[in-house]
């Protein structure tokens, strides 16, 4: 991190930004693992068909970019 200026109090407001990050990150590899894993379930019991994995990753990669776009609305 760089202090491009005379206010050391923004090294709270980047660690707080780095918190909420790392909890979004975390949010978004449980629910691709978890959602993942069901089709991969489902497809191993021939109850899912390739498309339905494919719309699932695409839907789980969607989801992912959407929560991580939450944290441009964040107040820090």
């Amino acid at each position: 991190m760089i202090i491009q200026n005379d206010e050391p109090a923004k090294i709270a407001t980047a660690v707080r930004i780095g918190r909420a990050t790392r909890r979004i990150v975390w949010q978004n590899i449980t629910l691709s693992l978890v959602v993942k894993a069901i089709v991969l379930i489902l497809g191993a019991g021939g109850l899912a068909s390739m498309w339905e994995a494919v719309f699932a990753d695409v839907g789980v990669a969607m989801l992912a970019i959407l929560n991580a776009v939450r944290i441009q609305n964040m107040k820090f």
